[in-house]
């Protein structure tokens, strides 16, 4: 496993890190006691990042990993988990809310800290609430010793883009624009540079775009992106590849691009995601399968209010 600093934090984390949201049942019904050895798993395998959310699974994904994460010593890794989403339109990043939120999250998750804090999927409020209350909130957090780095996260790029000069936060979480099909995180580079902010890509396969199943029936992306996948995934198929190999390569081989989460409830497949970037990638498929993709190159889809989807 190959480690790379993450912004002015300090902390070198793996190119590839866990999105524990699969333990929460979120993408399948899932078996607890599978989900705490995939968890082992990852660790075993050389991960030092695990993501989490009490979004996921309405808190189960926190309760479970809880139950991992006593079972291990908590100095082999880094913790992660939001606050301010907790269901479909359930949104609420008042200073209050916040604190607590974080409290419960320790307790299910069984540590009296966590590394830290992102405020979930913030592209559904005005920035303001955010400026406000939600960011002197994790500073409160911080000087209590509960977090030790703060973070935003959500889908569009220009959300960054619009808060980054406004708030001093550690990190981001960005999803679905460092993938096979979408590289338009990369513009984003110059500007969390400027600010030491680290980058955590997350969502490699695009949730669920790149595989020969085809995305699920939530997916909100254009119909001509999923077309364009599934033309992709299955290429890849013929040649007797698996295009979440690829995929997985390709979002982690980045040197800008500090660390991608994946998600499962599988150990094997941790396992064999954590395998596959120690291997050389194929580039004559690469090309093959960026031309397909080279038609929807960089279409993405609206999330939240229409400041950030203009």
């Amino acid at each position: 496993m190959k480690y790379r600093l993450l912004g002015s934090t300090g902390l070198e984390v793996s190119t590839l890190s866990f999105g524990a949201s699969s333990l929460g049942s979120v993408f399948r019904e899932t078996d607890d006691r599978e989900g705490i050895r995939t968890m082992h798993a990852a660790l075993d395998a050389g991960i030092n990042l695990i993501d989490v959310s009490p979004y996921y699974g309405a808190t189960k994904a926190e309760t479970v990993l809880g139950e991992a994460i006593s079972q291990t010593s908590r100095d082999r890794f880094y913790l992660s988990t939001k606050a301010g989403r907790y269901g479909i339109d359930t949104f609420d990043y008042s200073r209050a809310t916040i604190i607590s939120s974080l409290e419960e999250s320790l307790r299910r998750l069984k540590t009296d800290y966590v590394d830290f804090l992102f405020l979930h999927d913030i592209e559904f409020v005005q920035p303001d609430i955010i400026i406000e209350e939600a960011i002197p909130a994790l500073n409160s957090l911080k000087e209590q010793g509960k977090i030790r780095f703060s973070g935003i996260c959500g889908l569009p790029l220009a959300l960054f883009e619009h808060m980054l000069p406004k708030v001093q936060v550690d990190a981001i979480i960005s999803y679905c624009h460092y993938s096979l099909n979408d590289h338009s995180l990369l513009k984003l580079l110059p500007l969390l540079e400027k600010h030491q902010v680290g980058l955590i890509n997350a969502s490699p396969l695009s949730m669920g775009l790149l595989s020969t199943r085809g995305a699920p029936d939530w997916h909100p992306a254009p119909e001509m992106v999923k077309e364009a996948c599934m033309r992709a995934a299955k290429l890849a198929e013929v040649r007797g590849a698996d295009i979440a190999k690829l995929a997985v390569q390709f979002s982690t081989s980045h040197p800008s691009i500090p660390t991608t989460l994946v998600s499962t409830a599988n150990p094997d497949n941790i396992i064999r995601n954590a395998a596959w970037i120690e291997e050389p990638i194929d580039e004559e498929l690469l090309n093959e399968i960026l031309q397909i993709l080279q038609p929807i190159h960089n279409v993405t889809w609206e999330s939240g209010i229409p400041l950030y989807n203009k």
